[in-house]
Parts: C-alpha cells; structure tokens; sequence
C-alpha cells in the first residue's frame, strides 16, 4: 500500500498556522488528482487544498481544527483502485456576473450547490445536534436553529449538505425561527480570519491617533452622467459603470495633490508612496475582505471597473489570494449598501486613512440662494493624526467632492478644463 502524506503548504509569507474550515469529501471517499478536498482559512483569506494525487483519503483533522503550515492534514491511498460507480467532481458552475453599478463594493455570497429536494411526503423529524463549521456559517446566514435539523453526520453532527437539503425542502411555519421565550444560548468559535480583523482593529484604536472628518457630495452629476453614457459604456468595455470606479479615481487625484494621507508610518520614519494601491473593502461570506487594486492611479475607468469585478468574484468565490490583499497604500469602504447613512470607518493598517462611503439620500439643499432636492452622500475620512495634519485631511476629503461634484476634472488631473485650456 502506497500512502502520501499531505500538508498544509504555505498560504504566504507571515502565515504559520491555518484553519480546516470545511472538508469538501468525505473521509474514507475515493478523490482524484487536483480534485478541491478542503478549504483552509488563513489570517488573510480563504484557499482551496487540491488532491495531490488520485485515491482514498483519510482525515487526520476536522473541521474547525486549527494546524500549522507543513503539518499533515490527511492521507491519500494511492493504490487504492478507483470504484466503478465513481463520478468525477462536476466543473462548478460559472460565477454570476457581479453588477458593481450601483452597490459596490457589493455584497458577495457564496454560490452553493443545491441538494435535491427532499420527500416533500415525508414529514420532517428535527433533531438537534452540534452543527459543522461550514454548516454553522450557513445556518447565521439564513436564521436556521439547529433544533430544525436532523444531522447525517458523524456522531449526529450537522453538516453543509443537511443544511442545504432542508432549506430546498422548505420549512413549515412551525419551524419558523423566532424569539421562542427560551434562553438557551450557543457557542461559536470565530474563524481565524475574524480573530486576526478582531486583533488588528483593536490594534488600530490603540496605536494610532485616528480621527474622522466629514463632507457630503451632491451625486446628482455623477448620476447623470451614468444615466446619459451606461449603455454606451457597457457595449463598449463589457463592464458596468459604477461609482466605485468615480471613487477610486477621484482619490486617487487627490492623492496626489496630497501625498501624507497616502503614507504610512514605520519606525520613526514616514514612507510616502509615489503610486496609489487602492483597497476596497467587501463583504464576504468569511468576513470583511479588502482586495487591493495595484497602480488605481494609471487606470481608466473602464480598467478599474474590470478589476473590482474580477476580485468581488473571487472573494465571493473564496478564491481571493493573500498577494491580492496585502500591499495597499489607502482603503474605501462603502457601507452605504447596507443602508448606513453616516459612520466613522477604521483605519486599514499600516495605511494612514481611509474613505467611507454611505447611501444617498435625496435632501434638501441650497443651489443658487434656492432650495432643490438632490442625491447627497455623507463621506467620511478617518486619518492617523500623527502623520496627517487636520489641514491636509480636510483638504483632501474637499478635493475629493469638487472632483465627484465635477467629474470632468478626473480628466484633466483635478484642474478646471477652463483652466487647462488657459493654461492657468
């Protein structure tokens, strides 16, 4: 019998340990070559394991364990002889396209793959039982108690596909999940990516002196301007014309009239960047993610849609690298999807700032010496006072309206076309 040994490799530099968050096989299952038998969380993001070779895998952690990078999670049988009713792993079906028009940075969900039905004859028998890791996740995410649950797992344990298979059966509406007078209560062990942003936030209240200024921005040209060229700017690109990419394009002018909020501080020196990483925070099933788009200040509109897209798909996906999130020199968040209307946004360190985004709201407001509703945004910038004065910050957030009030700006490098055509 010949037996591999398989270990957790190296998710990235800075990384020693890693979490099983779900096994995607069975133990004791037949698995092929390059075939995804887990999916590992790091402090940084969420990696699939691949087979390394063809043949009967057996478990040495569960999931939810947590291991050191080079340590042997399983064991591959690779003269175990394939089983006549195998069927290879489906090609998982292509991600839906991710539409960043009007709510980026979107939320993204994990696409799941469907169960069948159960017997909608039979008559469902709940039993409660200690849910997996994965099966937990999608248990929050959808209000499902695990009284409403019958586990096929080890030992009764709940897992993905019970969660799965119930929710496409539906639930009567005496399974409904609600305050039931009880007062029971249920543990739930954070994932090591939710440790570490637990770690690093405190960090950041603690360590920096941060300190937040507001504006606001009449989105009202913005918005027109999409109404009048979002057709034309899909046929043409392939991609939808959002606002991040007005965002993103905005600060990344302003960061260059304004070099200190794009800096960050190391030992007792000061680093000024002479390029514009842009992180911008999603939400993911495994918790807030901030993918960085590398030189935002070189791209067009059109490029900057395209990036986001791509890695919104793969944070969604759990396919998001550590490489694509580390390096990032500012962060925009935009909280404004989830409906809020004002906030102060941590500071992603090592950076010095970041933008907050928020809903728009038609309010009333003063053009002209007369009263007219408009599309308005609260922005928010919260910045590490030790490196960024309060001149510099207001500044840069004022910079970043008059460029969103006037988008025509972003063309011509923040200034007035008027004056660039006079050369002032």
């Amino acid at each position: 019998m010949a037996v591999l040994e398989m270990k957790v490799p190296s998710p990235g530099e800075s990384i020693s340990e890693v979490e099983i968050a779900q096994w995607l096989v069975e133990d004791g299952d037949y698995v092929e070559k390059d075939q995804a038998i887990a999916e590992v969380d790091s402090d940084k993001a969420t990696l699939e394991l691949p087979a390394e070779e063809s043949g009967t895998i057996t478990f040495k952690a569960e999931d939810g364990d947590t291991v050191a990078v080079g340590a042997v999670v399983c064991l591959i049988d690779t003269s175990a002889e394939k089983p006549a009713d195998f069927v290879s792993a489906e090609v998982a079906e292509e991600p839906a396209v991710v539409d960043t028009a009007v709510t980026e940075p979107v939320e993204v969900k994990a696409v799941e793959k469907k169960a069948p039905s159960p017997d909608p004859v039979a008559k469902k028998s709940y039993a409660s039982g200690t849910p997996s890791v994965a099966a937990a996740k999608i248990m929050s995410e959808n209000g499902i108690s695990s009284n409403q649950l019958n586990g096929t797992g080890k030992d009764g344990r709940i897992t993905k596909q019970d969660v799965v298979a119930a929710m496409a059966g539906g639930f009567s509406a005496s399974d409904a999940v609600g305050w039931g007078g009880t007062r029971n209560t249920e543990p739930k062990k954070m994932s090591l990516m939710r440790r570490k942003i637990a770690e690093r936030l405190v960090a950041v209240k603690n360590e920096t002196a941060m300190l937040t200024t507001f504006n606001e921005v009449d989105m009202k040209p913005i918005m027109d301007l999409r109404a009048k060229y979002k057709k034309a700017f899909i046929e043409h690109h392939e991609v939808n014309l959002g606002f991040m990419s007005f965002f993103t394009k905005a600060v990344t002018e302003a960061l260059n009239l304004f070099p200190t909020v794009n800096s960050q501080i190391e030992g007792k020196e000061m680093i000024l960047h002479d390029y514009a990483d842009i992180g911008i925070a999603v939400s993911s099933p495994k918790g807030l993610m901030v993918p960085v788009v590398r030189n935002a200040e070189q791209m067009t509109l059109a490029e900057i849609e395209r990036e986001i897209k791509r890695l919104a798909i793969k944070a969604r996906d759990g396919k998001i690298t550590p490489d694509e999130m580390t390096g990032g020199t500012f962060t925009i968040t935009n909280g404004g999807v989830f409906g809020s209307m004002l906030s102060t946004p941590i500071i992603n360190p090592p950076q010095s700032a970041i933008l907050g985004m928020h809903n728009i709201v038609q309010r009333p407001v003063a053009i002209n010496g007369k009263v007219e509703i408009r599309p308005i945004m609260f922005v928010a910038l919260s910045y590490d006072h030790r490196v960024i004065d309060g001149k510099e910050s207001v500044s840069f957030l004022v910079k970043v309206k008059e460029m969103l009030e006037n988008p025509e700006r972003m063309i011509f490098g923040s200034k007035d076309p008027v004056e660039v055509l006079l050369g002032l």
